[in-house]
This record gives C-alpha cells, sequence and structure tokens, in this order.
C-alpha cells in the first residue's frame, strides 16, 4: 500500500515493523491511499517512534515467579502495590511505572527483536493469560506482539482490554494509538496518545505519535503544539524539528519551516531531503510548489 503523506510520517515507526516506514503530505494535498509499513524511509533516517513504552508498565508485585516477566500468581501485596492500587483507584499516574526515558530504551530495545521473538513474547502472554486472564501486562505484552507481526486488527481488543484493567498505565495508550494509526483510525489514535500524555506528561514520543495523527487529519497548526513539546523535553529530538518544519510549511509559514528544517538537517543530515523538498535550499532555491488545497473527507 502506498502512503497518504507526501512526506514521511517517522511517528509511524513507533511499532518496530514501522521502523523503516514512511508518507508524505502537504496540506494542499488530498491523502489517496494507505501508509506503509517496512518501506524505507524517503525523508528521513533520524530514530523513529516505535512499539510504546517499556515491554510493561509496571511490575505485579503481587504475583510471584513470573514467567518472561509477566506477573501471574497472587503473593504479599508490597507497598508498591499499594500505591500502585491507591493511583489507579484515584486515576493518578502509576507512581511504579516506567519513566519516559526508560519506557523508550525499552523501545529500541525491543525494535532489536526478530519475529521470532515476537512470536515468542505472544506464546508467553498467552500462557500467562491462561492463569489469569485479565492480567493487564500479559493482555498488554500480546497486544504488542500481535502488533509486532502485523496483527493490527486482532490486537486491538487486548490493548483495549489491558487499559480497561489498568487504566493508568500509559504505555497501553501509547500502543494502542500507534496501532490505530497503521489502522488509520487516526482520531482514535490522537484520543489514544492523549491518554498516554495524561499518565506520562514528559513522553515526548506520546506528543510526536499524537502531532502525527493530527497532521493526517490535516490539523497542521495544532499538530505544531504537540511538536513543540516534544522539542522542548528534547532538544536534540530531530524528527520532531523536521516534522513541526513541514508543518509549518504547510501553512505557509516558510521562515518557520527553513528554521526547523535547517534544524532538523544538522541533527540528522537526511533531513536535507525534506529542507529541498518544501522550503528549498539555504541558497535560495524557491520551494517545490504545491498542488491547490483539497477538502479533507470527513472521517
Amino acid at each position: 500500500m502506498k502512503s497518504f503523506f507526501r512526506f514521511p510520517l517517522a511517528a509511524l515507526g513507533l511499532l518496530i515493523f514501522l521502523t523503516n516506514c514512511a508518507t508524505t503530505v502537504t496540506e494542499k494535498e488530498q491523502p489517496s491511499n494507505t501508509s506503509q509499513p517496512l518501506t524505507a524511509p524517503t525523508a528521513t533516517g533520524a530514530r523513529r517512534l516505535d512499539s510504546a513504552g517499556a515491554a510493561v508498565s509496571a511490575p505485579d508485585a503481587r504475583t510471584s515467579s513470573p514467567a518472561n516477566g509477566i506477573a501471574a500468581t497472587p503473593a504479599t501485596a508490597t507497598a508498591t502495590d499499594v500505591a500502585s492500587a491507591a493511583a489507579l483507584a484515584a486515576d493518578r499516574p502509576d507512581p511504579a511505572a516506567p519513566t519516559a526515558e526508560a519506557a523508550s530504551a525499552e523501545r529500541a530495545k525491543e525494535k532489536k527483536l526478530t519475529a521470532t521473538d515476537y512470536r515468542i513474547m505472544l506464546s508467553d502472554a498467552e500462557a500467562s493469560l491462561i492463569v489469569n486472564p485479565k492480567n493487564p501486562r500479559a493482555l498488554l505484552q500480546r497486544a504488542k506482539a500481535k502488533s509486532y507481526l502485523k496483527q493490527y486488527r486482532e490486537a486491538l481488543p487486548d490493548y483495549t482490554a489491558a487499559i480497561r484493567y489498568q487504566r493508568n498505565n500509559p504505555d497501553a495508550y501509547y500502543n494502542r494509538g500507534v496501532n490505530r494509526l497503521m489502522l488509520k483510525q487516526y482520531k482514535a489514535a490522537t484520543t489514544d496518545f492523549s491518554g498516554a500524555i495524561k499518565y506520562r506528561p514528559d513522553d515526548k514520543e506520546s506528543f510526536f505519535g499524537r502531532g502525527v495523527a493530527k497532521m493526517q487529519m490535516y490539523q497542521y497548526k495544532s499538530a505544531v503544539g504537540d511538536f513543540t513539546k516534544a522539542i522542548q523535553l528534547d532538544s536534540t529530538y530531530a524528527d520532531a524539528w523536521e516534522y513541526r518544519g513541514i508543518s509549518y510549511s504547510s501553512f505557509d509559514k516558510l521562515s518557520e519551516a527553513r528554521r526547523d528544517l535547517e534544524q532538523a538537517a544538522k541533527l540528522n543530515p537526511e533531513a536535507a531531503k525534506s529542507l529541498r523538498r518544501y522550503v528549498g535550499n539555504s541558497a535560495g532555491k524557491e520551494p517545490i510548489k504545491t498542488p491547490a488545497a483539497r477538502t479533507a473527507a470527513k472521517r
């Protein structure tokens, strides 16, 4: 399947199978088809968002000897369990959940796994769910394994169930958001990334993912705000600079677009392709002209 956009959506690399995904767009164009996984990027080689979050959110101390780190059987509750339960009851972020930095590191680790590893992940999760069908960590792991294996629709019920049993888990929202991007459910993806941000407000990749979902819906000005927040959280986030620049160019903020795309190119030389495409080069080359604006199809 071909891409919706004329610019590479680094955000679709949120999942491992999207690490090399790329799509392109401008505000003056109407999407005509779907995003394509496992395609070499056309405009950037910067780091990509991948399969959301830590492999699991927080250790479930109620269990003992969990297979593959997934809690399965009851044990003595700890102070961490009590704090987590209280946070869940009050709809607050889980104090035991991984930090944004740890979640990002786990995503990077998962990117390196193979299809065989994902099938093992799926098998381990299913074994744990036989013991406890309501284990949110096992549900999330099974959902992620399905997503990695491109079983996007099959993964959705598990993500939803994981959130039902642990509604303050930012990783579950983040992963479901990515999965919904693959299903072109952009409005729902935006809502999921917002859920991830609610429970982990310093997660730059969730802001980036939400920005991409908005761009898919032609909400470029709003997307700029999300990319700005991602940059505030990490000034070296090349993809955020690049896509904020492309967003600016979509509503004729060419000065701002040039600034951002030049910064993106400094951080990642591959972003120079977007610089040339959307605002011309530093020698004053005219930017590429884009077709007349069209009305986005209502979703």
